[in-house]
């Protein structure tokens, strides 16, 4: 399969054909519903904690004799049914929320969502994004060539997760220019994951050709 590839004007400079492997899946929700809620669960951080019988303060004592007073027996006040006390079954923060995804597994889903979004025409290919320096006006002016040329514009105008832009190098200048907005994600493609690209409505893919190499050796 073949697709354009655009410049920073917006203009079509040339043409790619894109892996079958990578692009061309069917699409598979359970699969990569059950990725990314394991992904999502193994990155939670337990926050919540609360102490048991044995940790809060207090209670060395027995608050009465055993017998005698008319009262209910009691051995210490740091007991669950006291005020105070130890709390039974509460959050612990060394719950473990790991989940093991295998690497084909995570790939896969990757390459599906890939897939499904070339297939919604949510994918854009730029041959370059390379900046002399940081200028947020100029990142700007390339977000809105692009949407135009692309025929996507709501790259431009969604106001929250509207793109990703994966590059095939490191380019911090241009990282520099893209800081500022904050409905745009600025990263390489060999950090692409499924959690990623299904956040945000629209991917571009820059230097496809580096980009794609890249894509392709996580299936070796």
């Amino acid at each position: 399969m073949e697709t354009k590839v655009i410049n920073k004007e917006g203009k079509e400079v040339s043409t790619i054909t894109l892996p079958q492997e990578v692009f061309g899946l069917p699409w598979n929700g359970d699969l990569v519903h059950q990725v990314i809620v394991s992904m999502k669960t193994s990155a939670r951080t337990p926050l919540a904690h609360t102490k048991d019988r044995s940790e809060v303060s207090g209670g060395g004592k027995k608050p009465w004799k055993q017998k005698g007073t008319g009262r209910a027996r009691h051995g210490s006040n740091r007991s669950p049914i006291w005020r105070g006390g130890g709390i039974t079954f509460g959050p612990r923060n060394e719950k473990n929320f790991d989940r093991k995804v295998n690497r084909k597994m995570r790939i896969k889903a990757l390459n599906t969502i890939l897939s499904q979004k070339l297939r919604d025409g949510e994918i854009v290919f730029v041959d370059s994004l390379a900046f002399a320096e940081p200028k947020t006006k100029v990142a700007k002016d390339v977000i809105a060539s692009i949407a135009k040329g692309s025929g996507q514009e709501m790259i431009a105008k969604k106001k929250r997760n509207a793109a990703y832009f994966a590059t095939g190098t490191s380019l911090p200048e241009t990282r520099k220019s893209f800081a500022n907005f904050s409905n745009i994600r600025f990263d390489e493609v060999r950090n692409l994951n499924p959690i990623d690209i299904a956040n945000y409505k629209y991917l571009i893919i820059e230097n496809p050709e580096k980009s794609l190499e890249i894509l392709q050796a996580r299936l070796k």
